[in-house]
Parts: structure tokens; sequence; C-alpha cells
């Protein structure tokens, strides 16, 4: 069986089709992290922040380069409990900031993939990268990103990278 006829047979999130999801998704997402380290220094920035007013997540270099992009909170690992949180659970985060999170949800339930369903689970780092590598094959994202805030880790997909220097 294919992957894309074993996605669509559903299962757990251990089974082999969501493996395969996962595996595709990581393959997928690394390609774009390579084409975003190549381009524009992705993974070089001295900072980041994102503003959940207008939902960009914004990208600071020391040469002042800014790269500023649309972006979608999955959700957060917590590393003092090693649990997930998604973003559509998460009554801080606005709802228009939490679609990609929310499309997850919808497949998950769809497909029996209860780590894409449950709003909250333990796991690892290493799973919170598996969801937000399926989120960003399965949602067309051009990336995504993991932004730490004390012992809170929040995973983003985002789009379109813009590049501007600072003061222009």
């Amino acid at each position: 069986m294919g992957l894309f006829s074993k996605l669509f047979v559903g299962g757990s999130s251990d089974s082999d089709a969501y493996r395969e999801l996962r595996d595709a998704g990581m393959a997928h997402l690394g390609a774009l992290t390579v084409g975003h380290q190549g381009g524009w220094h992705f993974g070089d920035e001295d900072q980041w922040d994102f503003n959940q007013d207008n939902g960009d997540l914004v990208f600071t270099f020391a040469n002042g380069t800014i790269a500023t992009c649309p972006a979608q909170v999955l959700g957060t690992f917590n590393t003092d409990d090693d649990t997930w949180l998604w973003a559509w659970a998460n009554p801080s985060i606005g709802e228009s900031l939490t679609s990609d999170a929310r499309q997850l949800k919808e497949y998950g339930e769809q497909h029996g993939f209860s780590r894409l369903a449950d709003d909250k689970w333990s796991g690892t780092e290493d799973d919170a990268w598996g969801v937000t590598a399926i989120a960003s094959k399965l949602c067309g994202s051009q990336g995504a990103y993991r932004g730490t805030a004390g012992s809170t880790l929040v995973f983003f997909t985002f789009g379109e990278v813009k590049l501007h220097r600072d003061g222009t």
C-alpha cells in the first residue's frame, strides 16, 4: 500500500500511516528549511518576535536585515512537563492565528490520529516537530519555526518571507 492510500486508512498516532505522514512532513519541512537557510540565513537570526495583533513572525539579523512573514501558531510544548497544547485549545491565542492547527485537528479526527486531534498530550520535542512538519506539508506553509519563551517552546508555520533592511 502506498503512502497516500495508507494516509486515508487512519489509525492511532503510533500507526504506520501516522509515521509515514510524519516522515513525509519531516522530509518536506527539511527541504524548505535548507532553502531558507541558503536564501536568507534562516536560523542565524539574533532575535525573533511574534506580533499577535497582525500575525507576523519577525526575524532580526545582526547585519540589519529583517525577515517578516505571516505565521500561524500551531501549539506549545512545555519542557517542564513534556506536554503539547494545540493552539486551538489555548484561550490566549486568537482564533485567526490557529487556522493551521484547526485544519490538523480536523484531519486528525477524520483519520483517527489522536496526536492531531487531542487538545493536550504528553510527548517529546521531536513529537512536537513531527506535528509541526505534518502541518507544514498539509497546510502548504513555506516553513516552520520554534521559538523559546522560558520553558515553553512555541511552534509556528509561516508563509512568504519578505526581507528588508532596518530603516528601509
